[in-house]
């Protein structure tokens, strides 16, 4: 929790409850249903929930923003986002029944209210956002031609509307296709935790 105060000082007392809960929260459910390794859970806020808000660090969404996280899983990066934009609207999506269950759960005990959990392929969802987020989901060329369709083409961000994802790795053949509107950022340049040295943020807006 430290970790995210040190980045995020000017947390609400609401938010900082939010935050702090997920601790306890996640290791409840995640010695019933493993949606994090049982290696990395004691590692909760440092790899999965500052990584998550490593987005924060590069848009601050406004009042109203439709957001949707593919992939979820455990509720990464859908969940602290949520968290720390209580005026936007966020949809986690997940085939897997049973992490969308741990979403739900943790949803519901923290007390979110600008936040769904569905069980659902992306590719079947209809509803218009202005930003898909992922993390380390599915390559970006199957992310975009599942879920293109659903980005919103007015714009009410500083930035324009598109895919916003977390990955790791060499992502050269990832973005060709793409090399001439994607963008690639550092997580290191924001955060100084050594996990982020080999993360990246991938940005690409669509037109």
């Amino acid at each position: 929790m430290d970790e995210i105060l040190r980045y995020f000082p000017d947390l609400t007392a609401e938010q900082q409850r939010q935050f702090a809960m997920l601790d306890s929260l996640y290791h409840e459910w995640n010695a019933k249903i493993n949606v994090i390794s049982r290696k990395d859970i004691d590692n909760l806020y440092v790899h999965h929930v500052l990584h998550s808000l490593a987005i924060a660090k590069f848009i601050s969404f406004v009042p109203g923003t439709q957001v949707m996280d593919v992939g979820c899983g455990g509720g990464f990066p859908g969940i602290p986002l949520a968290i720390m934009f209580p005026e936007c609207r966020f949809l986690l999506v997940d085939s897997i029944g049973k992490k969308i269950r741990v979403c739900n759960e943790i949803i519901k005990a923290t007390g979110l209210t600008n936040v769904e959990a569905v069980q659902e392929r992306v590719e079947l969802e209809k509803r218009m956002f202005d930003f898909v987020v992922s993390r380390a989901t599915m390559p970006l060329t199957d992310l975009v031609r599942y879920a293109r369709k659903n980005i919103e083409k007015k714009q009410k961000n500083a930035l324009p509307n598109g895919f916003i994802s977390l990955k790791g790795g060499d992502l050269q053949a990832e973005t060709q296709p793409f090399r001439k509107t994607v963008e690639l950022y550092n997580l290191s340049d924001w955060l100084h935790n050594e996990f982020f040295f080999t993360k990246r943020l991938v940005y690409l807006p669509i037109g």
